[in-house]
């Protein structure tokens, strides 16, 4: 049985002992902890205990060929290296002190030689060696495990082996959970902008160590993504970040260019003050015209003209093709294409400024966008912005062929979605569009072969299983704790193939993808499934 213990601030310190039946074994490891609580003065905020269920004799040699053939992060066993089991680690220790961590140009796990003898030193004394020859002999443990939560006195059962391993037991979300997700992850990112407006813009968690980079376009995104947040939590500090935020964003980062003779637009500046891309403008407005729509303000409309005015000096007047990245300042096109999440972003910013100010040239130019990712297929992408884009144009546009591509860009990618290891955030965003969209169809007589060409059941599976399957990359205190520092991460999201990054944009995208299915849960949920069957 394993012991781990954490106050909340610091790497969990773990204990574990091996004895004959369960009850010795309790009272060996309540009495091993507690040595180490006073030895190392642990004021104990998380508790958990492991037991092991199973054990599977291996070598070193055949671990690593285990290893080879496992995503990097997602091996999800402990080890011992003797039969007594007196060198033992769970899993969360081999992933939290990234002891099967490669590197990020080592695309599976790996034994990492440093990382284990830095760690053992830590666990067991420095005079501790692992021998980690081929012939080695370890013992791959499956376990189970229990969590407590001292300060709130709740317990929970964690899943064993598998994709969920270690994570509190959680069959079927409800409304509370999904809502408890949304609150802890956008307080996370209110805690992330700083007095100047400015992001801490991620973490490595394994050592507590900061992504030294920053990104405009991810700054607005993720903005957007809080005053999602903030419409259904309504807390004062979300909001006191997000105008903090949006102070940095229109005061710092959007600039103003002359185009034509008495016109100007305004372009978001990324790259370090070297061009301008698509996809920022887009989510410039994303930003702001979610900020006027839940708070009232017109404080910000006419910039939002000029960031779409920006938009429209992209599109070439003819095809309704967008150029990608400009050069700045001099906006010569720099990429005619850069990465197809920019034309989604752009069509979807331009709807939602149409919908606000009902100005037509934003819809129009949506429209002749179309026309190009109709021609161009841009549905084989099965862009999450695309469903959002599309979802939006049907509201005012209810066009059979606009219906098509919407269906197209998600049918057929249901097996993917249901199915895919990652947690994939996007993929829920994706499923949520898709789902409000196609609940327009059956007030439409021309839409039902349309309808019937979709396997509603296969389609709510694999919205639910990926709406459910988030919660694997949500870092949980019984999660956390095994990271250097806790209290900086818990309640973010993390991508576990990524050395459990936490960077504002992947937390941006769980928060969207949860404040949408949290809607769907609040407009019926799984009855919604109901209504299109007897369509």
């Amino acid at each position: 049985m394993f012991f781990s213990v954490s106050d909340g601030s610091a790497r969990a310190r773990v204990c574990h002992v091996s004895e004959p039946d369960f009850a010795s074994a309790w009272r060996a490891g309540a009495a091993a902890l507690e040595r180490l609580v006073q030895r190392r003065a642990v004021q104990v905020r998380w508790l958990r205990v492991d037991w092991v269920k199973a054990v599977r004799t291996s070598t070193v040699a055949d671990w690593s060929r285990e290893l080879a053939r496992t995503k990097r992060n997602y091996y999800r066993y402990g080890v011992a290296f003797d039969k007594q089991m007196q060198l033992a680690f769970l899993e969360q220790e081999l992933n939290g002190n990234a002891m099967l961590y490669g590197g990020n140009t080592v695309p599976h796990a790996q034994i990492n030689p440093h990382n284990f003898k830095v760690y053992a030193a830590t666990r067991f004394g420095a005079e501790v060696q692992i021998d980690l020859g081929d012939e080695r002999e370890v013992y791959i443990l499956t376990t189970q495990g229990l969590f407590r939560d001292v300060e709130e006195q709740q317990s929970w059962l964690l899943y064993g082996a598998g994709r969920h391993a270690g994570r509190r037991v959680t069959e079927r979300l409800a409304e509370q959970d999904v809502m408890g997700m949304i609150a802890r992850g956008s307080r996370y990112l209110a805690t992330q902008v700083q007095d100047s407006g400015v992001f801490h813009y991620g973490w490595h968690p394994c050592f507590d160590r900061p992504i030294n980079a920053y990104n405009s376009l991810r700054h607005a995104s993720t903005t957007y993504a809080m005053i999602e947040a903030w419409e259904v939590t309504g807390d004062d500090e979300l909001k006191r970040a997000i105008d903090r935020s949006l102070d940095y964003l229109t005061g710092t980062l959007i600039a103003e260019r002359g185009l034509a003779p008495g016109q100007r637009a305004a372009f978001l500046v990324d790259g370090g003050g070297s061009e301008v891309k698509l996809g920022g403008n887009a989510v410039c407005l994303l930003a702001l015209s979610k900020y006027a729509a839940v708070t009232g303000t017109s404080r910000y409309h006419a910039l939002m003209e000029s960031l779409a005015l920006g938009i429209l000096h992209m599109q070439d007047p003819v095809t309704g093709r967008f150029s990608h990245v400009l050069n700045y300042p001099d906006l010569s096109v720099k990429d005619p294409f850069r990465i197809i999440y920019y034309d989604g972003e752009a069509a979807f910013g331009l709807m939602r400024l149409y919908g606000l100010t009902g100005d037509a040239r934003w819809l129009e130019a949506v429209v002749k966008a179309f026309d190009y990712f109709m021609a161009a297929e841009h549905w084989k992408a099965h862009d999450h912005w695309l469903s959002y884009c599309v979802n939006e144009l049907t509201s005012y546009r209810p066009e059979l062929r606009y219906f098509e591509f919407g269906i197209k860009n998600v049918a057929g990618y249901l097996d993917f979605v249901r199915d895919r290891i990652t947690t994939f955030p996007t993929l829920l965003e994706l499923m949520m569009a898709a789902e409000a969209m196609l609940h327009k169809l059956p007030a439409r007589p021309d839409t039902q072969p349309l309808l019937d060409s979709v396997d509603i059941d296969a389609f709510y599976v694999a919205l639910e299983r990926r709406a459910h399957y988030l919660q694997n990359g949500h870092f949980w205190p019984e999660y956390a704790m095994f990271f250097r520092n806790p209290r900086r991460i818990v309640g973010s999201f993390f991508i576990r193939h990524h050395a459990f990054r936490v960077r504002i944009d992947d937390v941006e995208h769980y928060l969207s993808g949860l404040v949408a299915y949290l809607k769907y849960l609040r407009a019926g949920g799984r009855d919604r499934a109901l209504r299109l069957r007897g369509a």
